[in-house]
């Protein structure tokens, strides 16, 4: 799914209070961090990741790595935090719809 640029404002506002949910360490994106990622945008629709200070990858190129594995969108990336957001089946985030 991609965001058009409302629904990434409406989605960084929602997130700009969260806590991050899932850290990224040195060995990167693993299945483990994967799967972990999967469980929690299964619950929230929007999360928060940190890479941490060990982490040494590009922090665009990490998100978008996990972003397309476990199938969100990313909605910010932001000095050591992303955002990424996939719709749950209870629709608990209602976004702003293009006219």
């Amino acid at each position: 799914m991609t965001l058009t640029g409302k629904q990434a404002r409406y989605l960084r506002g929602l997130g700009h209070h969260l806590k991050p949910v899932v850290m990224i360490g040195k060995d990167e994106v693993t299945p483990a961090i994967i799967a972990a990622t999967e469980e929690a945008l299964e619950i929230h629709e929007l999360i928060k990741v940190k890479l941490q200070e060990g982490c040494l990858g590009d922090r665009k190129d990490i998100a978008a790595e996990l972003s397309k594995a476990t199938g969100s969108s990313i909605a910010q990336v932001l000095g050591k935090n992303f955002l990424l957001y996939r719709e749950s089946e209870e629709k608990k985030i209602k976004l702003p719809v293009a006219k």
